[in-house]
């Protein structure tokens, strides 16, 4: 049976990242007699060897708390950042996890974390990993903790916005987190009751939204909500992102990073695309950008009930020696998800899923 074992949180924090911590070092100590050291600020802590013993003062009342009592940062043990240049750390990480003799190290993150977690299994570390996103991106598992919070705020921003929007007959354009997956700006858009949504897995038509903005003009609706995610994009932009990627794929002097190839899919901007719709509808337009907000605060009940369930069985297959895996949420139970199948994977929202059709179906347009 295992005796010590780590954990960290790593990538952008998110409402339940505490009840994660709280529920996997209580279920670990109180059932199976476990120990439970906490890295500070994710993969740089352990590399850093930065750290703090989860002993049961350290978990009383944080279920509630939003953020992380850990800390967080985005630093990969592959590339770590020390001035303009990145280091490989994944042997001194490897290092640390051996001289703290742990029998198993949790990584609490999205997308990018399992993928770091991957690597280090691939390292021979025992790794265990719990699902934590606002955009709900990560793949294998019904939902992970944090997206039901952030929903719940952007859905009651909407809400707000409702009444300056008709109070000045204006389009009130919200934008809304998610680069690549649109959960969180289609759920909160059908939720608030947005008159326009568009997300990454649609690129959009602008003459649709302003068509769709005029025809409810004419019909007596002198404002419209535009639910927006970050990384909606217009048809003309994806086109023209996937000609040049196409064209970098054929040549490798121009292939370009993944990052490089995002800002050449010109995202058409929250501001831009207010101005341009305008210009088309002859309606004032305002832009209201969540941000960060969508992140903090309380965690609901849910994301709470959430992330004690995933910490807890956590602690469970921990004890049965099962690693290398992804505590999935299925239904209302938990399941081990090998690693291999989550890493460098995307959970993005399906053209048939039943939001979409719920969206068609009360008359909310999607810019296609």
């Amino acid at each position: 049976m295992s005796e010590y074992i780590g954990v960290l949180t790593a990538g952008g924090d998110s409402p339940g990242l505490n009840a994660a911590i709280r529920g996997l070092g209580k279920a670990a100590w109180n059932n199976y007699q476990i120990e439970v050291i906490g890295f500070r600020d994710g993969f740089r802590g352990l590399m850093e060897n930065r750290f703090i013993r989860l002993d049961k003062a350290r978990l009383s009342g944080i279920l509630t708390i939003g953020g992380t009592i850990l800390g967080t940062s985005r630093d990969k043990p592959d590339k770590m950042p020390f001035g303009n240049k990145y280091t490989d750390m994944t042997d001194v990480i490897v290092e640390n996890y051996h001289k703290h003799h742990l029998d198993a190290l949790v990584c609490i993150g999205g997308g990018g974390t399992q993928k770091n977690a991957y690597l280090l299994m691939q390292k021979g570390l025992n790794i265990i990993t719990l699902p934590k996103t606002i955009d709900n991106d990560v793949a294998m598992t019904d939902a992970s903790f944090g997206f039901d919070t952030a929903l719940g705020i952007a859905a009651e921003s909407i809400d707000r916005l409702h009444s300056t929007a008709h109070s000045h007959h204006r389009i009130i354009i919200v934008e809304i987190m998610g680069h690549q997956a649109g959960w969180l700006a289609l759920g909160a858009g059908v939720s608030g009751g947005a008159d326009v949504i568009l997300i990454p897995e649609i690129p959009y038509d602008i003459k649709i939204v302003a068509d769709s903005i005029l025809k409810r003009v004419k019909n007596g609706s002198n404002f419209s909500i535009v639910a927006v995610a970050e990384g909606a994009i217009s048809k003309q932009a994806y086109l023209k992102g996937r000609e040049k990627s196409e064209k970098g794929a054929d040549d490798g002097k121009n292939a370009k990073s993944k990052k490089e190839k995002n800002q050449v899919i010109q995202i058409c901007g929250s501001i831009k695309l207010a101005r341009k719709l305008e210009e088309m509808t002859n309606l004032e337009s305002r832009v209201t950008i969540l941000g960060h907000l969508q992140r903090g605060g309380v965690p609901s009940a849910y994301d709470r009930l959430l992330a004690t369930r995933l910490g807890t069985a956590c602690a469970d297959y921990i004890s049965k020696g099962m690693f290398g895996i992804m505590v999935g949420a299925k239904g209302e139970t938990t399941v081990p998800v090998p690693l291999e199948k989550v890493a460098g994977k995307r959970k993005t929202v399906p053209l048939d899923h039943d939001w979409i059709t719920s969206a068609r179906a009360v008359g909310t347009c999607l810019g296609d």
